[in-house]
């Protein structure tokens, strides 16, 4: 009775740090998103940020509480838009200082040439605006904060010294914060947050006849990281094995060899020669895996790849005879791993010297697909990222979109918003390129596939080769 309880709460165990790792999961893909990711270092790093500038305040006279306000705005104006004209540590301290000398320089002035200086007065609160706004247009400084400072230098009685001081030490803290957030995280989001970026080193190749340029895409891919490994992998079909040995048995001694193990033998040899060549040509280890089945089928290529610890990977594309994926691609879509589905248009590559990425936003498959064109494209070719709209009208947002997404990673990048359809672009663009990343659509409601079919249906005729990307679902 007591072994089973503890049975019973050991299975609770397991389904709990499940359903944590899930949540952990969904909770990292949605911080993946830069909007997200924004959002929550507004509600974490401000209110940090402001209560050690307060403790500071309570410690020394240097700093007013005047200062608060304007410090406040600019501390969120930094962290909410880091790569806006205002997120620069020159802008933001040399802002807020230049307003609050102004003020000061416009209460001085009032109460020297007896404009009702004393107090809050309007003839010093017009001065101060002048002044600010010269002051900060001369000098490239046209920051919102600085007409905060300005005015409310105004209100701090004989303490304008000590206010211009606070607003000095207290702007510099919340800049240099900002800049160490920024270089540190921000900028390298995309090794911390960004699973691809991390991940994806070791690539399994079901293999068929003919798939060599599937094996040197793979390897390209797990070639750009030092961890990365190729697996290829090829089925020997029983039955078809014994009735070609029936066929051509010529002797005593072939009867009596093993069919199976015979044809076994001959892929190995034939993978084995190819991933010799991998590994030379893409210094990436290349291992050979050979089972013995009915044929390929997706829950043999997903339990090979789990026993060899492969975390994406590279199939050739293959559809039904009415269109539409084969079933054997949609099954390894229906998993947690990674998985590639590629098509070539018919030329045999060695490289990928220009990539194109098209998105439809800036999710995790649309960072999937760059960081895997990263991989592929030449070293210092540019690789080209791409978005359709349907009106003029999301052109800013498109563009915006588009930059948070290359941003998030280092190398060569050109954007292009296009008002077209996805599949008028492309049939454009893709002769200038070698190979095209499009997203798998499996991200998308049942409802929009139904209303407008994936892209990829519609790309049959490119003059690039397709991968077609899928991002495994975390179980």
């Amino acid at each position: 009775m007591l072994e089973q309880v503890r049975a019973h709460f050991r299975a609770l165990a397991r389904r709990l740090r499940r359903l944590e790792r899930r949540e952990l999961d969904a909770f990292v893909r949605w911080l993946e998103h830069t909007g997200n990711l924004l959002h929550v270092s507004v509600l974490v790093f401000v209110p940090l940020l402001i209560a050690a500038v307060t403790w500071l305040a309570n410690m020394t006279a240097a700093i007013s509480f005047l200062l608060f306000p304007p410090l406040a705005s600019g501390t969120y104006t930094l962290f909410a838009d880091p790569e806006g004209k205002y997120a620069t540590p020159w802008k933001f301290v040399g802002g807020m200082t230049a307003g609050a000398c102004c003020g000061w320089l416009a209460f001085a002035l009032a109460a020297a040439i007896g404009l009702d200086g004393g107090g809050a007065s309007a003839s010093g609160a017009a001065l101060a605006v002048f002044f600010t706004g010269v002051c900060t247009w001369a000098l490239d400084l046209e920051v919102p904060t600085a007409f905060s400072t300005a005015l409310l230098v105004l209100v701090t009685g004989n303490a304008q010294l000590a206010y211009v001081l606070g607003i000095v030490v207290s702007s510099a803290f919340v800049a240099s914060a900002f800049v160490l957030w920024r270089d540190r995280f921000y900028e390298k989001r995309a090794r911390y947050l960004y699973g691809t970026t991390s991940g994806d080193d070791h690539v399994l190749v079901p293999m068929g006849d003919g798939e060599e340029t599937v094996a040197r895409f793979a390897a390209s891919i797990a070639g750009a990281h030092e961890a990365g490994k190729v697996v290829l992998f090829d089925v020997v079909d029983e039955d078809e094995a014994e009735q070609t040995h029936e066929e051509s048995a010529e002797s005593d001694e072939e009867t009596a060899t093993d069919p199976t193990e015979r044809a076994a033998s001959d892929a190995a040899r034939r993978l084995e020669s190819l991933a010799a060549d991998l590994e030379t040509a893409y210094d990436v280890p290349c291992e050979v895996v050979v089972a013995a089945d009915s044929g390929l089928s997706a829950g043999l290529t997903l339990q090979t790849a789990r026993q060899q610890n492969c975390d994406l990977i590279v199939t050739p594309y293959a559809e039904r005879e009415r269109g539409g994926l084969s079933s054997f691609i949609t099954g390894l879509f229906d998993s947690e791993i990674d998985v590639i589905a590629f098509r070539s248009n018919g030329a045999p590559r060695r490289r990928w010297r220009d990539s194109l990425v098209a998105v439809r936003g800036a999710g995790d498959t649309a960072r999937a697909m760059l960081d895997f064109a990263i991989r592929v494209t030449e070293a210092g070719r540019t690789v080209g990222v791409c978005t359709c709209i349907d009106s003029e009208s999301r052109r800013r947002s498109a563009e915006s979109t588009l930059a948070d997404l290359v941003d998030a990673f280092s190398g060569r990048f050109e954007t292009h918003v296009a008002t077209a359809s996805v599949e008028s672009y492309l049939s454009r663009a893709a002769p200038r390129y070698d190979v095209c990343f499009v997203g798998s659509s499996t991200d998308r409601s049942a409802a929009s596939r139904f209303v407008s079919p994936p892209t990829f249906r519609k790309l049959s005729d490119l003059e690039a080769d397709v991968a077609i990307v899928h991002r495994g679902r975390r179980r």
